[in-house]
């Protein structure tokens, strides 16, 4: 009588789906099964495409238990042990198992274990498997590093929206080319966030309702991809190799536990420390300030997200407290007449911390501190020959520092220079009265000095664009205070955040004082630095009410 067994067959990468090893694993079992009197049936193939042999927790793997268990079937025929599992230890858990239940393990590439040698040398198969798999790992992360200091694409994951991937050819390396229709789409999603301070869930509805396609050619964006993109280095020209690494999975979200608690990835990833990225450079689609601008602006979204916030304030996510240095967030309280919001120290919460409170700060009245600080920089913005005397200052350095357009026409009549230089090399050894030799050496040379002034170039562009900034800003500044001053009684809450956010870093509160620290000089303007690097502050005394 044939016995009833089940075939189990699996690949872990992309590359083995692609190549159909998991077929001739399934062909090879079942003719073996049809030699040696097996009754096997198509719903007792389990087959585990792209789940690695060193996790447990595999669909296919999970039902061949069960109906082992279940006692529907009395052996199982692998290919090799490592299919099974590339680690020893859980191979010999599996294997015992299947053993209590009555069920018999056959493998087609290894000896059948009834002996206590045959059973040493299965065990010595195991180790085997156990360290090639991290040879294999180890050898293919030093490999692809490796590569990755040297500037090549190839090993990086699939090109980002934006640009299409070009393979390795005999004649050049692998590269990232743009599409110029993604490329649009990318500058306009930058534009949109930077410059018109649209929000991510905005850009996706704008780029939705204008029927923008995906890269799988879906309509419908979503605001992860869109955060994806605007956190994404490779658009200022800089893909990033090795910024993620593997760890152990600590959370169990909902949607796994929707599927019993069970993955195919028994890790999870985490960012590496900046640091330790390796850069790879490709085209760049917007340049590196606007992409600094994004991510300045992404963080301070991120501090100061209203998240599931119901009710607005004036000073959400800029609270400090100066005693212990944690947040100060917004809570309410109900007397028979009115709901008072006050304001509370995060470490004077006694359910918070394991010993006790670790502040002793005291709640404090919301409405009386948001309008105590509304005031200060009413009274700070009413003053703008502050401003003014900034951006005056700024002109006048870029005004000191070089004549912006002479130096630019400077460099520009030297890259002809440098291009002419070259080209006559190249014509004279094509005429053969410069020698390869010569060539090599002196092309190099002309070629840095070459990328030094395309860079310098690039750089006085920007300067010259940042002086005739400032001088419009200057001009329009008095127009922009007479309106806000005009509406600042009747501003709502959402509007006058916006203007408290502009101005303001942080506001710490301390006993009896707040400091506002803000990015408006208040007194010296002369100092070296920038207006946004500046951390001055803006004082005043206010009674505590608890």
């Amino acid at each position: 009588m044939k016995k009833i067994a089940a075939i189990y067959a699996r690949v872990s990468s992309e590359r083995q789906k692609e190549e159909n090893t998991i077929v001739s694993q399934t062909t090879l079992l079942k003719e073996y099964a049809q030699a040696h009197d097996y009754s096997v049936t198509p719903e007792l193939i389990f087959e585990d495409e792209g789940y690695s042999g060193s996790v447990l927790a595999r669909p296919g793997l999970e039902r061949l238990r069960d109906l082992a268990a279940e006692g529907q079937i009395q052996a199982i025929l692998i290919y090799a042990p490592d299919r099974l599992s590339r680690k020893y230890a859980y191979q010999i858990l599996l294997l015992e198992e299947f053993a209590r239940h009555g069920v018999e393990v056959v493998f087609l590439k290894a000896v059948a274990g009834e002996t206590p040698e045959e059973r040493l040398l299965l065990q010595f198969q195991g180790m085997i498997a156990e360290y090639e798999r991290a040879q294999i790992a180890e050898r293919s992360r030093r490999g692809k590093r490796h590569r990755a200091q040297k500037g090549c694409v190839n090993v990086l994951s699939g090109a980002p929206y934006g640009y299409r991937y070009v393979k390795k050819n005999e004649a050049a390396e692998a590269c990232y080319l743009l599409n110029e229709a993604e490329a649009d789409v990318v500058r306009q999603v930058f534009a949109l966030y930077t410059q018109g301070q649209a929000s991510i869930g905005g850009i996706a509805r704008h780029l939705n309702e204008r029927g923008v396609r995906t890269r799988t050619g879906k309509c419908l964006w979503e605001r992860s991809t869109i955060w994806g993109m605007l956190s994404n280095p490779a658009y200022q020209g800089t893909a990033c190799f090795g910024k993620t690494e593997v760890c152990e999975r600590k959370r169990i979200t909902r949607p796994l536990r929707q599927h019993g608690g069970y993955s195919p990835r028994a890790n999870s990833h985490r960012d590496r420390p900046r640091d330790q990225w390796i850069e790879i450079a490709i085209p760049a689609i917007v340049d590196k300030s606007t992409f600094a601008l994004a991510q300045e602006r992404l963080a301070q979204n991120k501090r100061l997200s209203a998240r599931n916030t119901k009710t607005p304030t004036l000073l959400q996510g800029l609270l400090v407290c100066g005693q212990c240095g944690y947040g100060i967030y917004r809570t309410w309280t109900r007397t028979s007449k009115q709901k008072i919001g006050y304001y509370r120290c995060v470490g004077s919460d006694r359910y918070r911390h394991l010993k006790g409170p670790v502040c002793s700060c005291r709640p404090m009245r919301q409405d009386y501190i948001d309008n105590f600080v509304w005031q200060q920089i009413m009274q700070l913005l009413n003053s703008p020959e502050l401003i003014q005397a900034e951006i005056q200052r700024r002109v006048q350095a870029h005004a000191r520092s070089s004549p912006t357009q002479q130096r630019k026409e400077k460099i520009k009549n030297e890259l002809k220079r440098i291009q002419n230089s070259i080209d006559n090399l190249l014509d004279g050894y094509q005429e053969n009265l410069v020698s390869l030799s010569d060539l090599r050496k002196r092309v190099p040379d002309l070629r840095k000095r070459q990328t030094a002034l395309e860079k310098e170039f690039q750089n006085v562009t920007v300067q010259a664009m940042e002086q005739d900034r400032l001088i419009s800003l200057q001009t329009s500044l008095e127009n922009f205070l007479a309106v806000l001053n005009k509406s600042a009684n009747t501003m709502s809450i959402e509007e006058r955040q916006k203007i408290i956010r502009l101005v303001v870093k942080d506001i710490v509160v301390n006993t009896d004082t707040i400091t506002i620290n803000h990015c408006i000089p208040v007194s010296n303007t002369q100092g070296s630095g920038s207006m946004s690097g500046f951390r001055l502050c803006t004082r005043g005394r206010l009674t505590i009410i608890g």
